[in-house]
């Protein structure tokens, strides 16, 4: 519950508003696909989750065809990205028969939707990531740091600020601001802010995730697959937002009932790659990776023998994913992996 007369940092509030076991937005409802409050790519066209499943068994091959891996999907929002990429994993028996895949979600909610598309023996779901066997490991991260908590802060007059969200007697919700000392801001994000800076956007538990699953690649070799909004500048932007009955939404209003997201920053995850010896990453455009994977010419061969207006309807859907003034651009894919991994594909200039 959001306690009167209190104050909570950024951060903690879009916790409550999202994860709340009672009261929390992706903890209660289903959010995805046509009937929900936004849709994501794999449930815009099918042809997106065949070209990761393409991109992985390439990725597969430049580890070397492990006997065993692990496939761990980040987040898997209705299921239907893997329950794709299973049918498409169907046409390479070797490379299923080798591949753990694991479904790594917090909604109890959503783990019910996900079991309920998912039709297939060798998929298992966990809370953390404790229990991997030691084996490499390719992470697929599809909208999932953008759904996850963030704390901003503002300079005003040479001092940094926090800011908060106070909640007064009568339940009224305001932003409001605490001062902070910038080298706490400084140790949290891994490097020192230049004094052209007056504003910081990021998320702790983001961070704390990325950091994790770096170790992870590190120990037991792999990569992570990153796909996001998101941008790659040194300055940081206010890109919080919510979305409430498929519109932009007041953050304040709605509680529990609206998507809170942000847009990544992209610069800052490579800062902290750049912390680990033996990891570099690859970086392009959703619109670049896709039509790098063949996604038109996938389309073009979906759409032979079709009546005009179901190719129409494929390419249009193509088009959502690839435009740049769509998701073409908006999107962005970094690939984390050990330096060693020769894996280009996608990543073509």
């Amino acid at each position: 519950m959001l306690k009167k007369n209190h104050s909570l940092t950024l951060d903690k509030f879009i916790e409550y508003c999202l994860y709340d076991k009672k009261n929390g937005y992706y903890m209660t409802k289903n959010p995805f696909g046509v009937t929900g409050d936004f849709i994501t790519a794999p449930n815009i066209s099918r042809l997106f989750s065949e070209m990761l499943a393409i991109w992985t068994i390439n990725f597969w091959e430049n580890l070397g065809c492990p006997k065993k891996f692990n496939l761990i999907e980040l987040g898997a929002g209705n299921g239907e990205m893997m329950k794709i990429m299973i049918e498409s994993f169907k046409r390479f028996p070797i490379f299923l028969d080798r591949c753990n895949i694991i479904i790594h979600e917090k909604s109890p909610k959503l783990i019910e939707v996900q079991k309920n598309k998912i039709q297939h023996k060798n998929v298992k779901w966990v809370k953390d990531f404790k229990n991997l066997n030691k084996l490499p490991c390719i992470f697929l991260a599809n909208e999932f740091f953008d759904a996850i908590p963030i704390k901003q802060y503002l300079k005003e007059r040479n001092f940094w600020y926090e800011r908060y969200v106070k909640i007064s007697k009568n339940n009224d919700l305001s932003f409001s601001k605490k001062k902070k000392t910038i080298s706490i801001i400084e140790n949290k994000i891994n490097f020192k802010i230049s004094n052209k800076l007056n504003f910081i956007e990021y998320s702790p538990v983001g961070i704390k995730y990325l950091k994790a699953l770096i170790k992870i690649i590190k120990k037991c070799k792999g990569g992570l697959l990153i796909i996001d909004y998101g941008y790659f500048k040194s300055k940081f932007r206010n890109t919080l937002k919510a979305i409430y009955d498929k519109n932009h939404s007041d953050i304040l209003e709605n509680i529990g009932k609206s998507d809170i997201t942000y847009n990544i920053n992209y610069y800052l995850f490579d800062k902290i790659i750049k912390n680990y010896k033996d990891l570099n990453y690859n970086y392009t455009t959703q619109r670049n990776f896709l039509t790098n994977l063949g996604i038109f010419q996938r389309a073009e061969i979906l759409s032979k023998n079709k009546k005009f207006s179901e190719k129409a309807e494929i390419f249009y859907r193509v088009k959502r994913l690839t435009d740049n003034n769509q998701m073409g651009d908006l999107f962005k894919i970094m690939l984390i992996k050990n330096s060693d991994i020769e894996s280009q594909l996608g990543f073509e200039n």
